[in-house]
């Protein structure tokens, strides 16, 4: 099933005329999850208008939107949506390469006295580089960011700037964020399934914003999407969490969760610290898990950009501080540039399969003296691959472990 690219007026007449229950769809929207097996979530003009007005009372009322993300993805429909049920035609970002200039000149041209937009982690910080992107994201009313994690960081340089930024949590199954700045929704709940002995399980989100189910996929629907014995449903989500004094804390997908020795870590938990300790390293570097004959899993720093990254000891020395000594990197790999899917989102599943390519490429060569592994590295753009070398932290690891 193609994507199609929503517009305002096809959102507003849709809307006008779909019936507002359960059980029927008025937009397919793609998503994978961590499977990476494409399906599209089925949602109603209920499901919709329910988050859009939910949202719009957490915000303080009605304004006018600045669309800058694609309307394929729920993110973008959820900005004509809110528009469309207050009647405010949005501003739209000119098409093609996101820069602040372009954002800056959207956002001279909306009128209303309330100004919004949705974005990306990715899109916020690029704003809050340049003069321009700055003076705009300042005069929004408030800036909903999802799609990826918040950093502290980012949080704190918008608050600095001036931006209020609402950390959303969601998807497409619900609607788009449906859990703002760790509260649900009005309309939305949360749970936390098969909990351990911390309170860390399956995050599963419920109440008003659901998608109806998965089209023309009975199966996933089901393993997906449950109904408890008091007709409420719920969607089980790829992610892992904890829920404290209501707040809801989200560690990362269960795909991306850090085995390592059997201690569980958080990229994002990681990534926060070097942004916080190696300055020069925010917003470009990333971590991920790669495999460990000894551990199962390392802790991999994945930096971009053509300057060198900096050695390994030195970015252990920095985040002992901050982390524990199981959660500190063992490995880091240097990228010409990060890989992206969908809307400002860092595509971890195929960095992971870069950086296993070329450990195993890295391997190959030295069992086989002269074998030319350069040709490899450069074709995934990897400019450098520093391998473990902190052997004599294991034994404060497994310290901690006994």
């Amino acid at each position: 099933m193609s994507a199609h690219a929503w517009t305002y007026h096809e959102i507003r007449d849709a809307l006008a005329h779909s019936p507002i229950h359960p059980g029927e769809a008025m937009v397919f929207v793609g998503t994978s999850g961590s499977t990476g097996v494409p399906k599209a979530a089925r949602l109603s003009a209920r499901a919709l208008t329910a988050s859009a007005r939910s949202t719009l009372e957490i915000l303080g009322g009605p304004g006018q939107w600045l669309l800058a993300t694609p309307t394929t993805h729920i993110a973008g429909i959820q900005v004509l949506v809110r528009s469309a049920i207050v009647g405010i035609e949005p501003v739209t970002l000119d098409p093609g390469r996101f820069t602040p200039a372009g954002f800056a000149a959207a956002a001279a041209r909306l009128t209303h006295d309330r100004r919004y937009a949705a974005l990306v982690p990715t899109q916020v910080a690029r704003l809050l580089a340049d003069d321009r992107g700055r003076t705009a994201l300042a005069s929004l009313t408030a800036v909903l960011v999802g799609g990826a994690a918040v950093p502290a960081r980012l949080r704190d340089a918008a608050t600095e700037a001036g931006t209020r930024i609402i950390a959303t949590y969601g998807m497409s199954e619900t609607a788009g964020g449906c859990v703002y700045d760790g509260r649900p929704l009005p309309v939305s709940r949360m749970r936390i399934a098969d909990p351990d002995a911390d309170g860390v399980g399956i995050i599963e989100l419920g109440g008003e914003t659901l998608a109806e189910g998965y089209a023309h996929n009975p199966s996933l629907t089901k393993a997906a999407f449950r109904t408890d014995p008091d007709g409420s449903r719920w969607f089980r989500t790829d992610d892992y969490g904890s829920i404290e004094d209501g707040k809801l804390f989200v560690l990362g997908r269960r795909d991306d969760i850090i085995n390592t020795g059997g201690m569980k870590v958080a990229p994002h938990v990681v990534e926060d610290a070097v942004a916080r300790a190696i300055p020069r390293l925010a917003g470009r570097a990333m971590v991920i898990a790669a495999p460990d004959s000894t551990w199962g899993e390392s802790v991999t720093l994945v930096v971009a950009g053509e300057d060198s990254a900096p050695g390994l000891a030195e970015v252990r020395e920095l985040l002992r501080p901050e982390l524990e000594a199981h959660a500190l990197p063992t490995r880091i790999v240097q990228l010409t540039e990060i890989p992206y899917v969908g809307p400002g989102k860092p595509d971890r599943r195929t960095l992971r399969g870069i950086v296993a390519a070329a450990a195993l490429s890295r391997a190959g060569a030295s069992e086989e003296p002269g074998r030319e592994d350069d040709a490899d590295r450069e074709q995934h753009g990897i400019t450098q691959l520093i391998d473990p070398g902190a052997g004599q932290d294991r034994d404060e690891v497994r310290a901690r472990r006994a």
